[in-house]
């Protein structure tokens, strides 16, 4: 391939998958209508016990359809955190998601990459929420 052609082929990929931009933040809100936790040890709260989820993102407004939500996360300290891992398929690519996830307060998360317009993603994926009951979560993620 001539440098030319190389460098169109280059030129091409660009234009059809856009980056994300650095200082782009993304606010969702998850609903948490599709959760189960697995009891792997002993019976109730124990070492080793995981959450999966698959939950419906929505945009800021809470009423048009944003995406998914969808991983997992291992118990790793009984009555306080959990180690997650997930997918936040939105449009333009995925943003993949990992850190420890508090039983109390809200959360920080690290973005850990992605695919599409967010391939090299980085940043933080901060978690607050909206409901006693934990039925609804406000995602905010901040893209460096």
């Amino acid at each position: 391939m001539t440098r030319s052609l190389w460098y169109g082929a280059i030129a091409a990929l660009v234009f059809v998958a856009p980056m994300a931009v650095g200082g782009e933040v993304l606010h969702l809100i998850e609903r948490a209508t599709n959760e189960h936790v697995v009891d792997v040890g002993a019976k109730g709260d124990s070492l080793g016990d995981m959450l999966v989820f698959a939950n419906p993102l929505y945009d800021a407004a809470n009423t048009k359809s944003a995406g998914s939500s969808n991983g997992s996360c291992v118990r790793v300290e009984i009555g306080k955190s959990w180690h997650c891992s997930w997918m936040l398929a939105v449009a333009g690519g995925q943003i993949a998601v990992l850190g420890a996830y508090p039983d109390q307060g809200d959360a920080e998360f690290a973005l850990a990459g992605g695919t599409g317009r967010y391939v090299g993603a980085r940043g933080t994926l901060k978690i607050h929420a909206r409901d006693a009951a934990h039925l609804s979560y406000d995602f905010t993620v901040s893209l460096l």
